[in-house]
């Protein structure tokens, strides 16, 4: 989880992955790149620009006050548009924001090219609120190297593209070395079940002065988004469609499984210390300290509590989730606005590709963060893990070699992440994971809270939420 995860939403933190991860490493790295000049106007709802360019507005420029991200996506777009003169990129700062969104729309303001959350993609695709741009993809340069998982977030149920991932997360266990070592643990076989994460929390626990083994969060929906990734860890899912209508899921053998875990790991065990109603930054915190032995995690978090709370690179591994029979996934793309013509779409796909699905753009970003002192090596821009096959391979061996954090640390992560399902968040995920957060919270607070009732009225908020749609 991000550094502002402190706010009320956990998805919205979660969705700034790169963003937030960004900001906390932009701080010094100011140097190394030079300002780049960008067009400022919007664009004026048709093809033309000057000299008969295609003129293309965007967003997901970063603001000022990330210089590094900044300095670094306008030199892109000067690149961009010196390899294709016939296209003029008008860059705005700005993301997904839902409450502006359709007014935007309606009135003409959305950008030609605009950023969208995984979460957010099958809403717009329903409600025609995105371009169709499969026949634009087709011949598009490295199509095939994506991972296809991450290509059907952007498609409908006929398998029509409407735009295109650029960055997405995992969770995985990310787990104190350090800790591990000192409670006799092999830092370099980390938990692989639920089974023996309970009994690796009970060593740690053990070391005392104030070592919790295992964290978890349970407030401000971040509870309800951990139950969601340790569910689809066991198998289980949290909703389910069927002709049309969403379901909830999660009242299911692997849901009380999750929920007892944590229970017993509280209140039999021991091993998740006293303090409870935590949230991402508490538990970032407590890793920090280096007084917590682990918790479900994305790979962001690791730079995030090295540069802002005090850890170290090297005393944190990242594992695949326990149990690994899926994982919780999310992220990040564009898609093009539904009033755009052909040639813009064209020219949309152009810029994505190359800004984005580009693996030689990939090798010089490398080099870029390095003269900036930033961190390479973990699976994160500028080194996201969106590809497969051999180009994955490419991207992995130079992010190898040219690490300056301990990449072996974080392998076991990456063997696995080909192998392990990728699941998105449910739909309406905010408010399902409110309904989750009184279980979350009441088997971490109540030594007798009764799992099956506390499904049972989560369920039943959930199912109201899901026929109101």
């Amino acid at each position: 989880m991000s550094s502002t995860s402190s706010t009320s939403s956990s998805t919205r933190s979660r969705r700034s992955l790169i963003r937030a991860s960004a900001a906390v490493l932009s701080l010094a790295a100011l140097a190394g790149l030079s300002a780049c000049g960008t067009s400022s106007d919007g664009g004026d709802g048709g093809d033309g620009a000057p000299g008969g360019k295609v003129k293309l507005s965007v967003n997901g420029q970063p603001p000022t006050t990330q210089a590094f991200e900044r300095k670094l996506f306008d030199k892109h777009v000067r690149e961009f548009e010196q390899a294709n003169p016939d296209i003029d990129i008008v860059p705005h700062e700005g993301f997904m924001d839902p409450k502006t969104f359709n007014a935007k729309l309606a009135g003409g303001k959305l950008e030609d090219v605009f950023y969208v959350y995984f979460t957010d993609t099958r809403g717009l695709i329903a409600k025609k609120q995105a371009a169709d741009i499969t026949d634009y993809v087709k011949d598009m340069p490295h199509r095939g190297d994506v991972q296809d998982e991450l290509m059907k977030v952007f498609q409908d149920d006929k398998a029509r593209q409407y735009g295109l991932p650029t960055a997405n997360y995992s969770m995985g266990l990310l787990y104190n070395r350090a800790l591990f070592k000192k409670a006799g643990l092999d830092p370099d076989k980390p938990p692989r079940t639920w089974a023996e994460v309970r009994a690796a929390a009970r060593r740690i626990a053990g070391l005392g002065d104030n070592t919790t083994g295992y964290a978890d969060f349970s407030k401000n929906n971040q509870g309800g988004w951990h139950f969601t990734a340790e569910l689809y860890s066991r198998g289980g899912r949290m909703a389910t469609e069927q002709d049309g209508k969403w379901k909830a899921a999660f009242n299911s053998a692997a849901g009380r499984a999750t929920l007892q875990d944590l229970h017993d790991m509280r209140w039999k065990d021991g091993s998740m210390g006293s303090k409870q109603l935590l949230q991402a930054e508490d538990v970032q915190r407590m890793m920090g300290s280096g007084k917590l032995g682990m918790y479900v995690s994305a790979a962001d978090n690791i730079a995030v509590i090295a540069k802002q709370f005090g850890g170290e690179y090297q005393d944190y591994g990242l594992a695949p989730v326990p149990d690994a029979k899926a994982t919780l996934i999310g992220g990040e793309g564009y898609m093009v606005n539904p009033k755009a013509s052909p040639k813009k779409i064209k020219a949309a796909v152009k810029w994505l590709q190359w800004k984005y699905l580009n693996p030689d753009l990939v090798e010089r970003n490398i080099q870029d963060n390095l003269d900036a002192k930033l961190p390479i090596g973990l699976p994160m821009p500028p080194t996201p893990d969106i590809w497969k096959g051999s180009v994955r391979d490419r991207v992995e061996k130079a992010k190898r070699a040219h690490a300056n954090v301990p990449v072996g640390n974080y392998q076991s992560f990456m063997d696995a992440a080909p192998r392990v399902p990728g699941l998105i968040e449910p739909p309406e995920a905010q408010q399902v994971y409110a309904a989750l957060d009184n279980a979350m919270q009441a088997v971490l607070t109540e030594k007798d809270a009764d799992i099956d009732a506390l499904l049972a009225a989560a369920q039943k908020k959930v199912d109201q939420i899901y026929s109101a749609l």
